[in-house]
């Protein structure tokens, strides 16, 4: 889930903005996230800024495969450990431990950067 309700999330996201970085949120966390439409106008807002990526037979492999190592099978998850390993990118959660351990499960080096929201 997006956690946009916290104001944390919204001056990161504004300020990476500002300092022209690019935002990557997988496709498939916007198909989780969509759902309450008192929210939908909040979300479109802040996806307006970033570039939301298919899922691409790869990732969706390197995923599947992830999900199988952690033992887990929040697929949304594990695509995002997978796009965020491919792109060097910086992953924003506020669900450290579940991330955590796909990160730990892919075993790259460089891993993935996590950071909590």
């Amino acid at each position: 889930m997006i956690a946009i309700d916290d104001r944390r999330v919204w001056a990161r996201h504004s300020l990476a903005l500002e300092d022209g970085r690019d935002i990557h949120v997988p496709a498939l966390v916007v198909s989780q996230a969509w759902r309450d439409s008192r929210r939908q106008v909040r979300l479109g807002k802040f996806l307006a800024g970033c570039h939301v990526v298919p899922v691409g037979l790869g990732t969706a492999k390197i995923a599947g495969i992830l999900c199988g190592k952690a033992g887990t099978s929040d697929i949304v998850d594990a695509t995002v450990v997978a796009m965020a390993a491919s792109l060097g990118a910086i992953i924003w959660t506020s669900d450290p431990d579940d991330i955590r351990s796909l990160i730990e499960a892919q075993d790259i080096k460089p891993a993935p950067v996590l950071r909590t929201v």
